[in-house]
């Protein structure tokens, strides 16, 4: 069971954001956030490689690595970055752990609302919303329960994401999870995805982002 101290069945532990400023984006998670790199991974020349922590960007630079994505972790939270259009970071997708039947009826949902699904590799399912973002969705897996224990110390309380249409956007991801959402936010698990007016359109913008213990979260939730 993927169920912690706050009973949840559902957790939002991951997204994935899109920036043409990977590298001041990825230094404020190290450096301000306290997060930590887990790798860079790209290509040098035409062989794919991970670059871990403790290499720096001047040596990649010097072999002529290309960045894909970099990714980042601290407690019950991780952060993908990856190379793109957009100076302010937007969201291409929400990483959810699910219960087993939970996920199995998100997966029934979306294949009643004709909502394009694609595996990879067995290892991750992603799910349009056709709202802009997608939703990767994950059964219990082991590496999971590890990092959802690590929500004790550090996990997300709020996202804040930027878009042109708020309501649609909070109702695609409230609908698709089962759970009730209000005021263009949705409660997932304890961390709340709310979605304000005057950003983008298509991908959302992140706005703001706001961790906490567990412990803060059962607080906040009883109060």
């Amino acid at each position: 069971m993927l169920r912690n101290r706050d009973n949840s069945r559902v957790h939002l532990f991951h997204y994935h954001l899109v920036t043409s400023e990977v590298r001041p984006l990825e230094a404020r998670y190290i450096g301000k956030l306290g997060f930590e790199l887990i790798a860079r991974y790209g290509r040098i020349g035409d062989d794919n490689v991970s670059a871990e922590a403790g290499l720096g960007w001047s040596e990649l630079d010097r072999d002529g690595f290309k960045l894909r994505l970099c990714e980042l972790e601290r407690g019950a939270v991780n952060v993908v970055v990856q190379p793109g259009h957009w100076r302010l970071p937007r969201v291409d997708h929400l990483g959810i752990a699910l219960e087993e039947e939970d996920f199995q009826a998100v997966l029934t949902r979306a294949t009643a609302w004709n909502l394009p699904v694609q595996e990879r590799g067995g290892r991750r399912t992603f799910i349009s919303t056709n709202a802009g973002y997608r939703l990767e969705v994950h059964p219990p897996r082991d590496w999971l329960y590890e990092l959802l224990d690590a929500g004790e110390e550090f996990r997300i309380a709020e996202l804040q994401l930027a878009t042109d249409e708020p309501e649609p956007k909070a109702a695609a991801l409230a609908d698709l999870l089962g759970i009730a959402g209000g005021d263009n936010t949705v409660d997932v698990g304890g961390s709340l995805v709310r979605f304000t007016s005057g950003g983008p359109e298509g991908r959302p913008q992140l706005e703001g982002e706001r961790f906490e213990s567990a412990a803060e979260t059962a607080r906040r939730g009883r109060s």
